[in-house]
C-alpha cells in the first residue's frame, strides 16, 4: 500500500473522530481480503463487532446496517448495544489497492489498547493503525 493513500485514509479517519457529542477513538484495519472476499470481510466484521463490545462496557451489540436511512452510504455500518440501541461503534469498509481497509471509530472511553490489541490477532489482518 503507498504512504498516501494509507496517509489520506488516517487523516480522512481523523476527521470522522472532530470532536461531537461524544469523545471517539479510532482503528484502521488493513486486511489482506479482496474485493472478491465481501463474505469474510462481512464475517470478519461480526468478529471485530464482538472485539469492540467486548471492551465497550456497554454488553453484546447488534449490526446496524442502515438499509432504511437515507443517512448510511453502502458499506457502513453500526453497533448497537443490545439492551438500550445505544451507538457502540460505526465502520467504513473501503476497498484500497485491492483489498478491504475496514475503518471503526468508538467512544474513547472504550479498552483502546485491548481493542488494538484483539484486532491484530485476527486472521488476515496485514495490521492495524490506531486513531490517535
Amino acid at each position: 500500500m503507498s504512504e498516501t493513500i494509507d496517509d489520506d485514509l488516517y487523516k480522512r479517519t481523523l476527521a470522522l473522530l472532530e470532536p461531537g457529542d461524544i469523545e471517539l477513538v479510532g482503528a484502521i484495519v488493513h486486511t489482506d481480503l479482496t474485493g472478491r472476499e465481501d463474505l469474510e470481510m462481512q464475517e470478519m466484521t461480526v468478529e471485530i463487532n464482538d472485539i469492540i463490545s467486548g471492551h465497550s462496557g456497554k454488553g453484546d451489540a447488534w449490526i446496524y446496517a442502515g438499509n432504511d436511512s437515507s443517512e448510511f452510504s453502502s458499506n457502513q455500518f453500526q453497533g448497537l448495544s443490545v439492551d438500550d440501541d445505544e451507538f457502540v461503534w460505526e465502520c467504513q469498509q473501503l476497498i484500497r489497492d485491492g483489498t478491504f481497509d475496514l475503518v471503526f471509530y468508538y467512544e474513547a472511553t472504550a479498552d483502546h489498547d485491548a481493542i488494538v490489541s484483539d484486532l491484530e490477532a485476527l486472521d488476515r489482518v496485514e495490521r492495524v493503525t490506531p486513531v490517535p
